[in-house]
């Protein structure tokens, strides 16, 4: 079968690699999409410090079940030809995080793509007990759900409702899934960045407003949106040592404070800011339990995703793809591999 492999730091290749093989308890999937990440490119870029090489990259998908192993006759209710997606993080179960039911942070975690070869490919297996149906969703749509997890797993840390005014810093994928996130809680939004389509684009996806940082100060607009009082809800996106101030300075006094962006720089700052606020500063990892309750969003129609992914490419292309997203590119928001498309 068909794979996308880094095999190197820098180096990617469409190459053939042997077809996976389902244990008991496991189905083989046919994947239809896979969306490249923020995690992709740094396997990519070789500044993922757990990734090992050659490494097949991807942790979100949809796929088909095209086999199924079942445990003692159990096929979890799974059928051949149901069309899924799964969740791609592998706790041990047994850690103190585990046994506190945080297996979104188990201390051994391993996440497709980074610890063991991910969706970049035409066949994998996935255990049973990770796989969700998604009856009447489009494949495309269901391959945002894992991105559109970490955003919805953010808001419920934050307890995010209708009486919160939120701020987002950063209007990437993940950015702009957790301003839909903060949106279905009843919550007003505002984003911002400094890439104008992606404004746009969270213009119509129902911002109250967008803030295009390099152009007005973001004193100026937390006086405007909120009348001096600051934000009650901050989720911060990018990482970015800047945005981490200015989530600071755009908070209320009282305010929550959710980290999301995966941070590669320290921050200096004065903890009085921390103090003299009263902030409660929240860290959100992963996703957990959420994947149902966001399929069946998708499968209403109460969220429509479908504006997020903006470029669909042919498997063929996946390096190419990889290595433009890996320069830097900002024009595309999510990007898929079209993984069934033939050669």
């Amino acid at each position: 079968m068909r794979a996308l492999q880094v095999t190197t730091p820098g180096t990617a290749v469409v190459t053939e690699i042997d077809d996976p093989v389902p244990a008991p308890g496991e189905a083989l999937l046919r994947v239809r999409y896979a969306g490249i990440c923020g995690s992709d490119i740094q396997t990519f870029r070789g500044t993922q410090p757990f990734t090992t090489y050659p490494r097949v990259p991807g942790h979100e998908f949809s796929a088909e079940i095209i086999e199924i192993h079942a445990a003692g006759g159990d096929s979890a209710g799974f059928q051949v030809g149901d069309v899924v997606t799964g969740v791609p993080y592998f706790q041990d179960g047994t850690c103190y995080s585990c046994r506190r039911g945080l297996i979104n942070a188990c201390e051994h975690n391993e996440t497709m793509g980074v610890h063991r070869d991910g969706a970049f490919q035409e066949l994998i297996v996935m255990p049973l007990d990770r796989l969700h149906r998604a009856d009447g969703v489009d494949p495309r749509d269901l391959a945002l759900v894992e991105p559109f997890s970490i955003g919805y797993h953010a808001v419920l840390r934050a307890d995010v409702g209708p009486a919160d005014r939120v701020l987002v810093l950063g209007a990437g994928a993940i950015g702009l899934l957790t301003m839909l996130s903060a949106l279905t809680r009843g919550a007003q939004v505002w984003i911002a960045d400094v890439v104008p389509s992606r404004l746009e684009l969270a213009d119509r996806l129902g911002a109250a407003g967008t803030i295009d940082l390099r152009e007005a100060p973001l004193t100026d607009v937390v006086e405007s949106a909120t009348d001096g009082d600051g934000f009650d809800v901050v989720c911060e996106a990018t990482g970015l040592p800047v945005s981490f101030l200015n989530a600071i300075e755009a908070a209320a006094i009282g305010a929550r404070l959710v980290l999301i962006g995966n941070g590669t720089a320290e921050v200096t700052f004065n903890q009085s800011l921390l103090i003299k606020k009263e902030l409660t500063v929240l860290g959100s990892r992963n996703s957990r339990d959420v994947f149902p309750t966001l399929i069946e969003l998708l499968r209403t129609g109460a969220v429509d995703v479908s504006p997020i992914r903006t470029l669909i490419v042919p498997f063929t292309e996946a390096r190419g793809a990889l290595e433009a997203a890996a320069a830097g590119s900002t024009h595309e928001v999510k990007v898929l591999l079209d993984v069934t498309a033939t050669p």
